[in-house]
């Protein structure tokens, strides 16, 4: 992957908005913000380039509805060739790299296994994170969204999931060769170590990620056998999040889940399953 170069003026409106939507999102800002950028987004979509001119010259931006005050300053911004003043601080807060080093490995990557849109917890449609994801100089993405029994999550019922896989059809279908989006979930592993959603579904998918969300203190004896069953099933690719920890964020902090982890990786190269490293900052997982 690439790091992003910070854009500079002439800058569409679209774009200045998407990217301080990434920043905003990369600095993990308030998600009310970045919903209300997104709406910003849905609305001049619909509007042509010429009409959004005169509006801004017309000062009638906001009588458009998803469209504030500091959206309408961005916009205008954008369309009198300035680089958003609000895209600069966004820059200068955000823009630069999280942590010293790890260039290399952050240029071999190719792709992520594991992205939440909003349909279920995630922060932006499907499509903005495809856009997201080019930019950055992925090849690909699965779409992992979290699985029913997620229901704080807003997870996804057999019926929303198979009309998921049908959007990412089509967005596959508009993006040639040059980008490949996986179909994927975040499946929830019961406590007898079973996937939460059905086989048939599971089988449509190109991606099973699975991760544990309840009963994270259990003792080692029954984490142990739980993790170990999942990972045995033969629809799971991916073991996420394994300790569970949180070591910062809005959420707290959160101890590392007890199990055995030579028993647990053991099964996992035993039965070809990756362990996902997970590199957002409130989780570092596995420590």
């Amino acid at each position: 992957m690439e790091q992003p170069t910070p854009p500079q003026a002439p800058i569409s409106p679209l774009d200045a908005l998407r990217r301080i939507c990434f920043l905003l999102e990369r600095g993990r800002e308030s998600s009310y913000r970045v919903d209300a950028f997104r709406k910003t987004i849905e609305a001049i979509t619909l509007i042509s380039d010429e009409e959004l001119r005169e509006r801004v010259e017309a000062g009638t931006l906001k009588q458009i509805k998803g469209i504030g005050d500091s959206s309408a300053a961005i916009i205008g911004q954008a369309v009198r060739g300035v680089l958003p003043a609000y895209l600069v601080s966004a820059e200068e807060k955000h823009g630069e790299p999280l942590t010293r080093g790890g260039a290399e490995l952050y240029a071999a990557l190719r792709g992520d296994l594991h992205a939440h849109s909003n349909w279920s917890d995630g922060g932006s449609p499907i499509e903005e994170m495809v856009l997201a994801a080019v930019q950055l100089g992925q090849e690909w993405m699965a779409l992992t969204d979290h699985s029913p029994r997620l229901t704080v999550a807003n997870g996804l019922s057999r019926d929303r999931l198979a009309d998921q896989l049908k959007r990412v059809d089509a967005i596959n279908a508009s993006l040639g060769d040059a980008f490949t989006l996986l179909k994927g979930i975040e499946v929830d592993i019961h406590l007898d170590g079973t996937l939460d959603q059905d086989d048939d579904m599971l089988d449509q998918l190109d991606v099973v990620t699975a991760s544990i969300h309840s009963k994270l203190r259990q003792p080692s004896f029954e984490m142990t056998p739980r993790m170990v069953a999942a990972v045995r099933n033969p629809r799971t690719n991916v073991l996420a999040h394994c300790t569970g920890q949180l070591v910062t964020g809005g959420r707290g902090k959160r101890p590392p889940s007890a199990f055995d982890a030579e028993k647990v990786f053991r099964a996992c190269l035993e039965n070809d399953v990756a362990v996902e490293i997970n590199s957002r900052p409130e989780r570092c997982d596995p420590p």
